[in-house]
């Protein structure tokens, strides 16, 4: 199996996972199961996942990299 480069820089993952604990708090405290928290459940699993790995498919079909940024500050 092709391992994948990492696509997605620090400030980058940080953002994602922050969006996707509100979006799966919002998904909890809503108490219920509606389209809006199961939608919301999947793309803060989706965000979540892309942020532990740092690795966007997005953003390789794309062609996108925010990690490139950090290499050139270093």
């Amino acid at each position: 199996m092709e391992s994948m480069e990492q696509n997605v820089g620090t400030v980058d993952r940080l953002v994602r996972a922050g969006i996707a604990l509100i979006l799966i708090v919002f998904m909890v405290r809503s108490g219920r199961i509606t389209l809006a928290a199961a939608i919301s459940l999947v793309a803060g699993g989706m965000l979540l996942s892309s942020a532990a790995s740092g690795t966007c498919p997005l953003y390789t079909e794309l062609g996108i990299s925010t990690a490139g940024e950090e290499k050139k500050k270093a």
